[in-house]
């Protein structure tokens, strides 16, 4: 009997996380889901944890729950982010500190714990969800604590890939452009449509997608995959 792979996903409650946690579901994955406010799930197969994702308790809950109810880890998709629009000068310490406590912070600790976990099946993925703005920023558009953060994961991605990629674990990142979700109000979506070659927002099932294809991609590690219509390419 084939046992049906775990994942984990952050950020997982609304938007592009909700979309990622359908996604695998569909492809009979077990799921542990978390998020701040995040409800508990009627599907056995899926276990939700509530908590802020920057406090190393909650990462810890989120990896000892999830290898308690389903017996391992596969794949962990940091997709739990935060971003703050304002001119540089303008961000106030607390602006700072929670960008950084929701992007590096929510990276570092369940990362850490998900890859011991694969280490002992000498085999696993992570995949993070960076931002197109840390190859190809834009005129008008504030991305500096974004570029500071997903940039740092950029990198990190690379470093655990070559580190763990002897351990079979395979570290990836997939870099969206700006994409339709509840946190961009409709009347919003031609003018950002506009900032890609393409001429269109993304949609949230095209992160998902990149995400399984990453997931479902053996020889792929290291990869920074751009989703941005063209974005990082040029203008």
């Amino acid at each position: 009997m084939r046992t049906s792979k775990v994942v984990v996903v952050t950020g997982a409650s609304q938007g592009i996380g909700a979309e990622v946690v359908n996604a695998f579901r569909k492809l009979d994955y077990r799921i542990v889901a978390t998020s701040r406010s995040i409800k508990p799930s009627d599907d056995p197969n899926v276990l939700t944890v509530a908590g802020d994702i920057g406090d190393p308790a909650t990462a810890q809950r989120v990896v000892s729950e999830g290898v308690a109810r389903f017996g391992r880890i596969d794949t962990l998709v940091n997709n739990a982010g935060i971003y703050i629009g304002k001119p540089f000068t303008q961000h106030s310490t607390e602006d700072y500190a929670a960008v950084v406590n929701v992007d590096i912070a929510g990276f570092y600790h369940i990362t850490q714990l998900a890859i011991a976990e694969m280490e002992k099946h000498s085999s696993g993925h992570v995949v993070s969800v960076t931002s197109s703005a840390v190859d190809a920023a834009i005129s008008g558009v504030y991305s500096v604590l974004a570029a500071l953060t997903k940039g740092g994961l950029n990198a990190a991605t690379k470093s655990l890939a070559i580190e763990y990629a002897r351990k079979g674990i395979r570290v990836n990142a997939v870099a969206p452009g700006i994409i339709k979700t509840p946190m961009h109000a409709p009347q919003t979506h031609e003018a950002l449509g506009a900032f890609h070659p393409l001429g269109h927002m993304g949609e949230m099932s095209d992160i998902a997608d990149a995400i399984l294809f990453l997931d479902s991609a053996p020889f792929i590690t290291g990869e920074i995959l751009h989703v941005d219509g063209g974005q990082s390419a040029g203008h």
